[in-house]
């Protein structure tokens, strides 16, 4: 088995994704991949249609989607800041959980974005695959800010969560300093 996208945005993911999904898995057969995920921002849309395009291409789509995280999905404060995390369906169980997490996101937690919290990631953490996502999670964010024991207590955090099996540190590096100056925390920690 070769690379494998897990991040990877559509144009379901408003001025975020510019792949169209009515290209992405020839496109994914054409380079020699038999797998993709697609992870758009707090979102599941045209899930059937997806899964349609990528089974007549011989394509095997990974479900998931990039969840925005608040403290708490109650609490509707205009200035907390989210943060992402990718979660990716690892079997029939964890595609169910993404669908609860998904529909929750969009209706109780919606706050400007869909938004769920660390105690509805518990509930519905069985079948799922973590990644820490872009700069834009709470680790990277506290490596940033010079708070290391805060990112590795998060990390340990997320392990508890998903299991250390299913929580992955993800590695973006565009050249940016503060990506830079994450994948060297993560470098030292393993």
């Amino acid at each position: 088995m070769g690379f494998v996208h897990l991040h990877l945005h559509t144009e379901y993911s408003l001025l975020d994704g510019a792949t169209k999904i009515s290209e992405l898995f020839e496109r994914v057969k054409e380079i020699g991949q038999d797998s993709v995920a697609i992870t758009e921002h707090g979102n599941m849309g045209a899930i059937i249609k997806k899964y349609e395009l990528a089974k007549k291409a011989g394509i095997k789509l990974i479900f998931g989607f990039e969840a925005y995280v608040c403290n708490d999905i109650k609490v509707k404060d205009k200035d907390e800041k989210n943060h992402h995390l990718i979660l990716l369906a690892k079997d029939l169980e964890g595609y169910q959980n993404l669908i609860k997490l998904v529909s929750i996101a969009n209706g109780a937690g919606f706050y400007y974005r869909p938004r769920v919290d660390k105690e509805l990631l518990k509930k519905y953490s069985k079948g799922i695959i973590c990644m820490s996502a872009c700069i834009a999670n709470d680790i990277a964010r506290a490596v940033v800010k010079e708070d290391l024991n805060g990112a590795r207590e998060l990390i340990k955090d997320y392990i508890d969560i998903f299991g250390k099996e299913n929580f992955y540190l993800e590695v973006q590096n565009h050249g940016i300093p503060e990506e830079i100056k994450v994948v060297n925390f993560y470098k030292d920690i393993y």
